[in-house]
């Protein structure tokens, strides 16, 4: 396995964990340098080793073991959207509980429109554990970065892991500014405009939140 690979996957996992995007489960998995994927394995990904990085083939008919049995989503992602990288399977708390509520998450910042105009939502809370069910969660996605599964987490996709992790935290801050915003009044969301400029600098700006989540925590 790629030891750069390895490196960004096990980083995102202690990010993620250290964020409070992930609890017990969780996974992501990337476009290697070579053409290939590599996904993390079953475990909690604020736990992950070197050893927990296993490859993985969008194309294989069959998930089996060390991969998490919702590795079916990534192989439908893969498949349906091959200009992605990197593809990260999450639980933001704050996300997940509006789309229980049925609160749509738009653009109020400048960060949430790197997102879209509107998140969209996968309106079925099972586990996805098979082909179809991957499928249709992918269609859902469509040309998305982000689809929420109600009552079962987010997905966000980007051209690296870095960009999918990035937006998962921004997914995470849109969530918590629409509902404080839902609770105090009328939100506003950003114009097209507004929101046309703030994604022209997404990919510099996930740059630097990566950096942010990567970095060791100060004492």
């Amino acid at each position: 396995m790629d030891p750069t690979m390895t490196r960004a996957l096990t980083s995102a996992g202690a990010a993620l964990a250290r964020k409070g995007l992930v609890d017990a489960f969780g996974h992501i998995s990337a476009r290697t340098p070579e053409g290939g994927w590599a996904m993390t394995g079953a475990v909690p990904l604020g736990s992950l080793t070197p050893a927990d990085i296993h490859p993985f083939d969008p194309a294989a008919d069959a998930v089996t073991p060390p991969l998490p049995k919702e590795a079916w989503i990534h192989r439908a992602v893969a498949r349906a959207r091959p200009e992605v990288g990197a593809v990260c399977r999450a639980q933001p708390p704050t996300a997940t509980a509006l789309a229980c509520a049925g609160v749509p998450i738009v653009p109020l910042h400048g960060q949430g429109a790197f997102l879209g105009p509107r998140v969209p939502v996968h309106d079925d809370p099972r586990l996805v554990r098979d082909a179809d069910h991957a499928r249709a969660l992918a269609r859902d996605l469509g040309s998305a970065p982000a689809v929420l599964m109600r009552g079962n987490g987010a997905i966000t996709v980007g051209d690296s892991v870095a960009e999918a992790v990035a937006l998962m935290w921004v997914l995470e801050r849109s969530a918590a500014m629409n509902a404080t915003a839902s609770a105090a009044g009328a939100p506003r969301p950003l114009s097209e405009d507004e929101q046309r400029s703030w994604r022209a600098v997404a990919p510099e700006l996930c740059r630097r939140i990566w950096l942010y989540l990567t970095s060791a925590p100060t004492l």
